[in-house]
């Protein structure tokens, strides 16, 4: 609901001085020291002016600039009343004054209460406020009836160009403050989105490189339930302490990946199936520098289709195929033959469904099943 203009009060970034230039704020101090100073000199000049009307002009100077504060800071803390009540006593003050022979610092007074109710006060108030200031200085006044009207108008114009320069000020630093607020808001989206993505990824270098200690662990546990010799058992202990150190190098390379330090994607895969009996990879299409965050998702994915290779059908072959696409980046891994091995239960078979959300995150997809020969594992990811 838009608010009624006659009733709003001008913003209180508009009535302050937050956003206004040093050389303005010095501009506006020294009109009012001029005002003030102008108030002292008209109140003692002349030589009719001495004793107690000396003593009673200095302490209307006086209340007069105290008024003038005290209605500052009450309308810019927006109390109608108390505002009210300030400018009704420099009104008054402007009337004492003139009854006591004191004209030119009754004059100021009228022309600044009207200019400045027009710029501080809700339009309802300040136009009544205004027009009875005037009315006062102009019925006061003995210049012609063309200047006077001329001065009255040209008082009136210059408050509700204040108040309108104050408004647009005002916006402006709303403005301003919103800008930034927005951009300490993105800030902090941007840092979380970089806090979720190194959570994610370390996630997915620990499920798989623990998965993989999962696997030599188990068999491990079974050999030692066979009675198998010190050797074999030892040969999996070690196999997993692997796991673990390269658990470690693959979090600092992820870490690395993150910070634009990767090494190339094919190179990867080809270390990665150098490591798997009876793996090979083929790249098809033009090869091409990836986004980070697709790169990680077919490293990752390669990684856990391959432990589960190792877990489910050991001694299977592995068909490892990249292929880019003008659109998309395809990454397929199939193993063909292989018997269901002993860790076949191990795990929780949560591997591949952080793949498919992390593939979903990029706005791809993921395949995991059975096929005629094996199991296939499908990836595909937009670039």
């Amino acid at each position: 609901m838009t608010e009624n203009v006659w009733t709003r009060w001008p913003s209180r970034e508009a009535l302050g001085q937050a956003g206004t230039s040093r050389p303005r704020r010095m501009i506006a101090w020294v009109v009012r020291s001029a005002a003030l100073g102008f108030l002292l000199w008209a109140a003692f000049h002349g030589n009719r002016v001495h004793g107690w009307v000396a003593v009673a002009g200095g302490a209307g100077a006086v209340l007069a600039a105290f008024l003038a504060w005290a209605y500052y800071r009450t309308t810019l803390q927006h109390r109608l009343w108390p505002s009210l009540a300030c400018m009704l006593l420099l009104l008054g003050l402007a009337a004492a004054g003139q009854a006591g022979g004191f004209q030119g610092p009754a004059f100021v007074l009228w022309c600044g209460c009207a200019v400045s109710a027009l710029e501080r006060l809700p339009l309802a108030v300040a136009l009544p406020t205004a027009s009875v200031a005037l009315s006062s200085y102009a019925a006061v006044n003995n210049d012609v009836w063309l200047t006077t009207a001329a001065t009255t108008a040209g008082l009136a114009l210059a408050g509700y160009v204040l108040r309108l320069d104050a408004e647009a000020r005002g916006n402006a630093q709303r403005l301003l403050a919103q800008e930034r607020a927005a951009r300490v808001a993105e800030a902090e989206s941007a840092a979380l989105a970089e806090r979720t993505r190194i959570a994610r990824e370390i996630h997915d270098v620990l499920a798989h490189s623990l998965s993989a200690q999962l696997v030599h662990l188990e068999a491990a546990r079974l050999l030692i339930e066979r009675g198998a010799d010190r050797e074999q058992i030892l040969e999996r202990v070690v196999a997993a302490r692997g796991m673990a150190r390269d658990g470690l190098d693959e979090t600092r390379q992820a870490l690395s990946a993150l910070r634009g330090e990767m090494t190339p994607l094919e190179d990867f895969l080809s270390q990665l199936v150098g490591t798997t009996a009876g793996a090979e990879v083929t790249i098809t299409g033009e090869r091409r520098q990836l986004p980070a965050e697709a790169s990680q998702a077919v490293r990752r994915v390669a990684q856990e289709a391959l432990t589960n290779v190792r877990k489910h059908a050991p001694g299977a072959k592995v068909q490892v195929r990249l292929d880019y696409s003008d659109r998309q980046v395809t990454l397929d891994v199939r193993d063909f033959g292989g018997s269901p091995g002993e860790l076949t239960k191990a795990g929780g078979g949560y591997g591949l469904l952080g793949m498919r959300e992390r593939a979903e995150l990029l706005g791809g997809s993921l395949e995991a099943g059975r096929d005629e020969e094996g199991f296939a594992v499908t990836l595909k990811v937009p670039v």
